[in-house]
């Protein structure tokens, strides 16, 4: 499975928020300087993160990003989700109704059970685990 250039900057961005997580407000331009992305794109991912309630955002010359849960309670599955924006490996798991073989299709359940496993391990890694670099 190859994951969305926006999954991999996105994850990037929140982990470069967790990392400054206390230290106030931080500036997109920042950001920007530290993960080498431009500022452009990095406000095309802070959008979908406001909306989803993973990231606050201040205005003025003071203002700027923070994470808006502690780095435990996010994890890389619902960072993957949002971006992703299904948890199937393949699209006729979501949408069933965009397949003609799906009732008869001998793979399906394989690509499935392959989706949940994938996303079952996503769901147990947080952005404090890979601060830590806490994987296995």
């Amino acid at each position: 499975m190859k994951l969305k250039t926006k999954t991999r900057c996105g994850t990037r961005l929140v982990l470069d928020l967790a990392r400054h997580q206390g230290k106030g407000s931080v500036q997109m331009h920042e950001i920007s300087m530290r993960l080498n992305i431009s500022v452009k794109y990095l406000e095309q991912l802070i959008r979908p993160l406001k909306q989803a309630h993973l990231v606050t955002s201040t205005r003025g010359p003071k203002g700027g990003h923070m994470l808006a849960k502690n780095p435990e309670e996010v994890t890389l599955g619902e960072i993957t989700r949002l971006f992703e924006g299904t948890t199937g490996v393949v699209n006729c798991i979501s949408n069933p109704e965009k397949c003609s073989i799906f009732d008869d299709c001998a793979v399906r359940s394989a690509w499935e059970k392959a989706g949940k496993a994938l996303y079952a391990e996503l769901d147990s890694i947080t952005i404090a685990d890979l601060l830590a670099k806490k994987i296995d």
